[in-house]
C-alpha cells in the first residue's frame, strides 16, 4: 500500500485519527463523533480535512462504538426472539440474581428483544428429538411477527449448538419469510449454556443490523471498503462484520496498540491503564492476547472471545463528593456536558478539577476550547469555589480525591493481575488515554510498579492499534472431551481451523499468508473455572495447566483433565511497518517554565517541560510536568523520565518507596477510609472469585450459593463480597466461637499459622449443615502470639449426609437427621491439610455423606478463597502496618454505624407478625429511642421451638436484622457489623428463633430467615412482602445429589413496583441454566416461566412469580422445603397479598397428586414436578 492509511478510533464522545501519508510522515486528529451541524460522519470528515478534500488512493482501518452505543442506550434494531416452548421467559429471567442485593427496588436491564416465540420442538441433552419442529405452526408465528414490522430474528433452542437441525430448519423458514436480518444461536456462539448463548444470539440480530448500515453509510462516503475492528482484536472485512463482535470495537484497539508498541520499546509482560474521561480501562499481557469467553456488557450476557478488558468508573470527569466523613470518588461523572467545574458549564468537582488545583493540569497550556465562544482557558476559579463548599483545606481534599481514584484504578488492577497469579511488580504499566499521564506514576506506586511507558501517540493509541491490527478470524467450541483422547481433539480442532481459514479466505486474505492457532480451554473433572492452553502433547498441556493452576490457587487441582471448550484462531499478519512515529529534535532544550504543583502532601516547584522538544536520551527526572498536545504526563517525587528511541518516555522508580509519613496514621481520615474500605471490598472479591474458580459442585460454581469475609480480631464482619445475605450476617458468630474455644490456648493448643478450621453446627455460629464455614486465622508478622485478623469462606455443600440426598430433608425432626457436623474441627495443621480426619469424619454418624470426594473437593476450593484472604491482608500489612489495618477495620465499622445513627430518626415505631404455612408466627416489635440513638428489635411473642425443622438459630436473626438495616440505608457502605452496633436484638430462649440443641434447624436458614425479614420490613412499613420462601428443591439419590432454590416475586414498595422471578433478601443464589442442568441430573426442564397475574394487586403491583417444570428421566427421591402455599405474602398500605405458591406431581399415569410446602416424595420415570412459586405483595390502595 503506498497511498493513505489511515487509522480511526470512533468513540462515544471523540473520534481519535492516526494517518499515515504515503510519504511515511504521521498525523493525528480529534473530532467530535457527533457534529451534524459540520458534517455528517466523523472518519469521513477527518479524511477529508487531512487530505484537504483532495482524491487520493488511500485504505481505512477502523474501530466504532456505534453497537456499544445502541447496546446502552437501547437503540438497535427491533428484534424477536424465537426459543423452545417452555423458555420464553428464560432470558427474562436469566440466572434470576438480583444485580444489587441491597436494593429495595430490585430490577434488572430491560431486554434487547420485544417479541418472543415459542417453538414447538424439543431435542434432548444427549441428541435425541422428544419433539419434532412443527413447521406449519412455526410459519405461521414467523409470518405474524414479519407482517407486525419484524426484520430481525434470533434463533434460540435448546441445545442446538451441538444438535442444530432445528434451528437450521427455522433458519430456512424466517430466510423464506422475508427477514433480513437471521441470527442462529449455533452459528453466533456455538457453545453450551443457554441463557449466555441465548443472550449472544439476541444482541447479534439487535445489533448487526445498525452496524450494517453504518458499514453501508461508510463504503458509499469513501467509495471503498474499510476493516474494523472486532472486539476479539482482529481486523474484518464491512461485511463479516457482525453486531456481537462489536462491542469492545474501540477498546480493543488500545489493546493492540498497546501491546505491539511495547513489544517494539522491548517490554513483554505489559500492564494496560488506558483512562479517559468517563472510565478507566485496565488489561493484562503477557506475550500473548488474554481473552474472556463470556462477558456481560450493559446488562446483557455475550459469549463470544473479547480481550480481557476490566473497566472501573473512575476517569478524569468522575465525580468527587465528600459524603459523610469519606471522600468519594464516582462512579458518576460529569460526562461532557456539563463536564468538570474548569470546563466553565457550572459542572461539579471532579478528578480533572483535582489536578488543576494541585497544579498538575496547567491552563495556560492547555487548549482554549471553553466558555460562550469556545475560546477562554480553565477556569481555576471556579474549581477554587466547588472546593470552597467542603469543610476541607482545598489542597488536601484536592490531594485526597485523587488518592481515592487512584486507588480503585489499582484495585481494578489488581482484579486482572494479582487475582489470577501475576506478580505485577515485573511488568511495565503502559500508560495511555487522555488522562493516564497525570496518575501514572501513583498508580504505579500503589501496585508497587517501578517502571511506566507512555507511547508518543497514547492520547491515539486505540486509533494507531487499528493500523497495527492483524486480520482475524476466531471460531470457538465447547467439547467436555477427556484431554486423553487425543485422536477427537484432533479431529474437531482441525475442523474448527478450517472455518476460521475459510472465513478469511471469504474476505479476500491471500492464503498463504493465513496461519492458525489451535488453543484448548482445559479443567479438572467437573470444576468450573477453565484455563487457556496452546494445543499440544497431552504431557505438555497437562504440566502446562498444572502449573498456571498452582500459580493462580496456589495447590494442585486432581481429576482428569478435561479439554472444555477449544479455540481456532487463524491470522494473517499486519503488513503496517512499526517504523518512528515522531521525529525527535538532536538537541536538548531548556523547560519552558517552571510551576508550583502539589505532590506528595506538599508544594513544590516543577519544571514544566515541553514533550516536542525532548531529544532521545533526555533525563527529566520529578517534580516535573512534561506536556504534549493532548495529555500531560506527571513525573512525580522519586521518578525519572526518559526519551527512547522512539519518542517513548520511560518513567522509572529511582529512589526507593517509602511508606507515606503520617503523624498517627491510625486515626480515622476521609482519604485513608475510602481506600482501606476499598482494599477490603477488594480482598474479599478476590476471595469469592477464587472459590468460584476452583469448586467442583454445581452449588457454589454455578449456582454461586457461597461468601467470602474479613474479620477483625473479635470475629466482626469487616467486610465482604456481595454473596449470600444469610451467610455474612452469621458468619461473625463462627468466628467468635472458634476465638472462644481456641483463644489463649483454651484448646491447650491455640491458632497457629497455617491454621485453618470448619464449622457447620447451627448453635455455635453455624446456619444450617450443609453450609460449611472454613475460617483461617491471619498473624500479622512472626511475632505475633495470636490471630491479628481472620478470613472465612461459607460454601453450600451439595449433600452433608441426613435422611435424603441432598441434606435438606422436609421431615427432619433433630439435628442429627441433617447430616454430619463439623464443630469446630482443625481441617489445616500448620499448612498440612488433614484430608484423611476429615473423610472420616464424613463417613461417621447414622446418616453419613454420599459424596465424600466432592466435599473434600469444595473445601479444598474454600481453603484457596482463605488462602487468597490472607495473602491479601499480609500485603496490606506489609504496606501500610498492621496497626494502621487493624484501626481501618475499626474504622470501616465506625463509618458504618454513624451510617445507621442518621437512619434511625427517619424511621418509625412499628409491629408486625406474620405467620406461617405450620401456623407459627413471627412476630416483631421496633422501637427508636431518639435520645439514645438505639434502635430495639424485640422478638417477644413469636412462636415456640417447633417440632419440625423451621427452627432458625439465633445468628440466622441476627443476619436478617443486619441486612434490613442496611437495606434501609441508601449510602453505599459495605455490610459489617458496625451496622449493629445500635442495634439491640431481643429473642425469647426457647422460641423458634432461639431453639435449644438438638432441634431440628435445616428450614430456619432458608425459609423462617425470609419470613424474619419480611416481618421487619412490614413492621417499618418499607416494602410489601416478597415470595417469602426460597423454595428449596433437592433431587438425587445416593450416587448423585442436586439443589436449587426457585426465585419467585418481589414485594413492592413506595415508588417502586416488585420486580418478577427474582430472587429476594436473604439468597441471591443463580439457577442452573437449564443445559448444564440437563447434562447433570437426568431430568428435563420443560418449562421455566414468569407466572403471570401472581403478583399482588396496588398502586404498586408486586412481582409475580415463577413456574417450573421438571420430567424425570430415572427414579430418584425429590424434597421440598417451602412456605406461603397457605398464608399468601402480605400488601401494605392498601395493597393486595401475592398468590400463593402452589406444588404438584403429573404421574406418568396422568394421576395429579398436590403436594404441601414441604414433601419428600419418589419420583419414577416420566414423573413430572411442578413448582409455582409465590408472588410479591402489592404496595398502595388503588384509586
Amino acid at each position: 500500500m503506498t497511498g493513505w492509511r489511515f487509522w480511526i478510533d470512533r468513540g462515544g464522545t471523540f473520534t481519535d485519527v492516526v494517518a499515515r501519508k504515503p510519504g511515511g510522515e504521521i498525523v493525528t486528529a480529534k473530532l467530535l463523533s457527533e457534529d451534524p451541524e459540520r458534517y455528517e460522519d466523523a472518519a469521513v470528515e477527518a479524511i477529508r480535512r487531512l487530505t484537504e478534500g483532495a482524491p487520493v488512493d488511500f485504505e481505512l482501518r477502523i474501530g466504532t462504538t456505534v453497537a456499544t452505543n445502541a447496546l446502552l442506550e437501547r437503540k438497535g434494531e427491533p428484534t424477536v426472539l424465537a426459543i423452545t416452548r417452555g423458555f420464553g421467559d428464560a432470558l427474562l429471567i436469566g440466572h434470576q440474581e438480583r444485580p444489587d442485593i441491597f436494593a429495595r427496588d430490585p430490577h434488572r436491564p430491560p431486554p434487547l428483544f420485544s417479541r418472543t416465540i415459542e417453538i414447538e420442538e424439543r431435542v434432548a441433552e444427549d441428541g435425541r428429538v422428544l419433539q419434532p419442529l412443527d413447521r406449519v405452526k412455526a410459519a405461521e408465528h414467523l409470518r405474524q411477527a414479519f407482517e407486525a414490522g419484524y426484520r430481525a430474528i434470533a434463533i434460540v433452542l435448546m441445545h442446538g449448538w451441538r444438535f442444530p437441525m432445528h434451528e437450521a430448519a427455522l433458519m430456512a423458514l424466517a430466510e423464506r419469510q422475508g427477514f433480513t436480518q437471521i441470527s442462529v444461536s449455533h452459528r453466533v456462539a456455538s457453545v453450551v449454556k443457554l441463557i449466555g448463548r441465548g443472550d449472544t444470539t439476541v444482541a447479534d440480530a439487535y445489533l448487526s443490523p445498525v452496524v450494517r448500515n453504518y458499514v453501508e453509510r461508510l463504503t458509499a462516503a469513501l467509495e471503498r471498503e474499510a476493516l474494523f475492528m472486532q472486539s476479539s482484536g482482529g481486523l474484518v472485512a464491512g461485511k463479516a462484520f457482525r453486531g456481537k463482535d462489536a462491542i469492545l470495537s474501540g477498546p480493543a484497539g488500545g489493546i493492540v496498540g498497546m501491546t505491539v508498541t511495547a513489544a517494539q520499546a522491548g517490554f513483554d509482560r505489559v500492564i494496560g491503564f488506558d483512562m479517559g474521561g468517563t472510565s478507566t480501562d485496565v488489561s493484562h499481557y503477557a506475550g500473548e492476547f488474554e481473552r474472556d469467553s463470556e462477558t456481560i456488557v450493559a446488562g446483557v450476557r455475550v459469549r463470544v472471545p473479547m480481550l480481557r478488558i476490566h473497566t472501573v468508573a473512575a476517569g478524569g470527569g468522575s465525580i468527587c463528593r465528600l459524603d459523610n466523613g469519606r471522600l468519594v470518588v464516582g462512579p458518576e461523572s460529569a460526562g461532557a456536558a456539563p463536564g468538570p467545574a474548569c470546563y466553565r458549564r457550572g459542572g461539579p468537582l471532579t478528578v480533572t478539577d483535582c489536578n488543576l488545583l494541585l497544579g498538575k493540569l496547567r491552563p495556560e497550556y492547555f487548549p482554549a476550547l471553553f466558555g460562550p465562544d469556545g475560546n477562554l482557558p480553565l477556569d481555576r476559579e471556579a474549581v477554587e469555589a466547588r472546593f470552597a463548599e467542603l469543610p476541607l483545606d482545598p489542597a488536601s481534599a484536592a490531594e485526597g480525591f485523587v488518592a481515592v481514584a487512584v486507588a480503585n484504578m489499582a484495585n481494578a488492577i489488581r482484579t486482572i493481575s494479582v487475582a489470577r497469579g501475576h506478580d505485577v511488580t515485573r511488568y511495565v504499566l503502559a500508560c495511555f488515554g487522555g488522562a493516564g499521564g497525570q496518575h501514572a506514576c501513583l498508580v504505579a506506586d500503589a501496585l508497587a510498579m517501578d517502571r511506566v511507558m507512555i507511547h508518543p501517540l497514547a492520547g491515539v493509541l486505540s486509533a494507531y492499534g487499528m493500523g497495527l491490527a492483524d486480520r482475524r478470524e476466531v471460531r470457538e467450541a465447547s467439547l467436555g472431551t477427556p484431554a486423553s483422547d487425543r485422536a477427537a481433539l484432533v479431529s474437531a480442532l482441525d475442523a474448527l481451523a478450517e472455518q476460521a481459514r475459510e472465513a478469511l479466505r471469504r474476505q479476500g486474505v491471500d492464503p498463504a499468508s493465513i496461519k492458525v492457532d489451535q488453543r484448548v480451554h482445559l479443567r479438572r473433572g467437573d470444576t468450573e473455572h477453565t484455563i487457556e492452553i496452546p494445543f499440544g502433547e497431552t504431557d505438555a498441556m497437562a504440566a502446562a495447566f498444572d502449573a498456571a493452576h498452582r500459580a493462580q490457587f496456589g495447590f494442585d487441582a486432581r481429576a482428569a483433565l478435561i479439554v472444555d471448550r477449544m479455540v481456532a484462531e487463524a491470522i494473517s499478519a499486519s503488513d503496517v511497518s512499526q517504523d518512528a512515529v515522531v521525529s525527535l529534535p538532536r538537541e536538548p532544550s531548556p523547560p519552558l517554565d517552571s510551576a508550583p504543583v502539589r505532590m506528595a502532601g506538599a508544594w513544590r516547584e516543577a519544571a514544566v517541560h515541553a514533550r516536542e522538544r525532548l531529544p532521545a536520551g533526555a533525563i527529566v527526572k520529578g517534580p516535573a510536568l512534561i506536556i504534549d498536545a493532548v495529555s500531560t504526563t506527571v513525573v512525580e517525587p522519586g521518578w525519572s523520565a526518559s526519551v527512547d528511541p522512539q519518542g517513548s518516555l520511560i518513567l522509572d522508580r529511582v529512589e526507593p518507596r517509602t511508606n507515606e509519613v503520617v503523624a498517627d496514621a491510625t486515626q480515622a481520615d476521609p482519604v485513608r477510609l475510602a481506600i482501606f474500605a476499598g482494599l477490603f471490598m477488594n480482598i474479599a472479591e478476590e476471595m469469592g472469585a477464587a472459590l468460584q474458580r476452583t469448586a467442583t459442585s454445581v452449588n457454589i460454581r454455578e449456582r454461586l450459593d457461597f461468601s467470602c469475609a474479613l474479620f477483625d480480631a473479635s470475629g466482626n464482619l469487616v467486610a465482604n463480597a456481595p454473596h449470600i445475605p444469610v451467610h455474612l450476617g452469621s458468619m461473625g458468630d463462627s468466628i467468635r466461637t472458634i476465638i472462644a474455644d481456641r483463644g489463649d490456648c483454651r484448646d491447650g493448643r491455640g491458632m497457629r499459622r497455617g491454621d485453618a478450621y470448619a464449622l457447620n453446627a447451627p448453635y455455635r455460629g453455624g446456619t444450617h449443615l450443609p453450609d460449611i464455614t472454613v475460617i483461617m486465622p491471619v498473624f500479622a508478622d512472626e511475632a505475633a502470639d495470636k490471630p491479628t485478623w481472620f478470613v472465612a469462606a461459607r460454601g453450600h455443600h451439595a449433600d452433608v449426609g441426613g435422611v435424603t440426598p441432598g441434606s435438606m430433608p422436609p421431615n427432619s425432626r433433630t439435628l442429627q437427621e441433617e447430616g454430619v457436623l463439623l464443630d469446630n474441627v482443625l481441617v489445616v495443621d500448620e499448612g498440612r491439610f488433614l484430608e484423611t480426619e476429615l473423610r472420616l469424619m464424613f463417613a461417621a454418624g447414622p446418616y453419613p455423606a454420599r459424596n465424600i470426594d466432592q466435599n473434600i473437593a469444595d473445601l479444598t476450593a474454600q481453603l484457596a478463597a482463605c488462602a487468597r484472604g490472607a495473602e491479601g491482608l499480609a500485603h496490606m500489612a506489609e504496606s501500610h502496618g498492621a496497626d494502621v489495618v487493624t484501626a481501618y477495620m475499626e474504622h470501616v465499622q465506625a463509618h458504618s454505624d454513624a451510617a445507621v445513627r442518621r437512619l434511625l430518626p427517619t424511621l418509625a415505631n412499628g409491629a408486625f407478625a406474620y405467620e406461617m404455612d405450620d401456623g407459627a408466627v413471627v412476630r416483631v416489635q421496633i422501637r427508636i429511642d431518639r435520645e439514645r440513638e438505639r434502635l430495639s428489635v424485640d422478638f417477644t411473642g413469636t412462636s415456640a421451638q417447633r417440632q419440625n425443622n423451621f427452627n432458625a438459630p439465633a445468628a440466622i436473626v441476627r443476619a436478617a436484622v443486619l441486612y434490613v438495616v442496611r437495606t434501609m440505608l441508601d449510602d453505599a457502605i459495605p455490610l459489617n457489623d458496625g451496622c449493629l452496633r445500635h442495634v439491640d436484638i431481643h429473642i425469647p430462649e426457647g422460641s423458634m428463633l432461639k431453639p435449644c440443641h438438638p432441634a431440628a434447624v435445616v428450614a430456619g436458614n432458608v425459609e423462617t430467615s425470609q419470613v424474619v425479614t419480611d416481618a421487619l420490613f412490614g413492621a417499618l412499613g418499607a416494602v410489601a412482602a416478597s415470595q417469602g420462601t426460597m423454595n428449596n428443591l433437592t433431587l438425587g439419590d445416593d450416587a448423585y445429589q442436586y439443589y436449587e432454590t426457585i426465585a419467585g416475586g418481589a414485594g413492592a414498595g413506595p415508588g417502586f413496583a416488585g420486580a418478577s422471578v427474582i430472587q429476594t433478601h436473604m439468597t441471591n443464589s443463580r439457577m442452573t441454566d437449564p443445559e448444564i442442568f440437563e447434562g447433570r441430573t437426568s431430568c428435563l426442564v420443560e418449562a421455566f416461566a414468569i407466572r403471570r397475574g401472581s403478583g399482588g394487586e396496588g398502586l404498586n403491583r408486586g412481582g409475580d412469580g415463577a413456574v417450573r417444570r421438571i420430567r424425570f428421566l430415572r427414579p430418584m427421591t425429590a424434597c421440598l422445603l417451602a412456605n406461603r402455599h397457605r398464608v399468601p405474602p402480605f400488601g401494605l398500605d392498601g395493597g393486595k397479598n401475592g398468590a400463593a405458591g402452589a406444588v404438584r406431581i403429573e404421574r406418568a399415569s396422568g394421576h395429579i397428586e398436590p403436594l404441601g410446602s414441604t414433601a419428600e416424595v419418589d419420583m419414577q420415570t416420566g414423573d413430572v414436578l411442578v413448582v409455582e412459586t409465590p408472588g410479591g405483595g402489592g404496595f398502595g390502595r388503588l384509586p
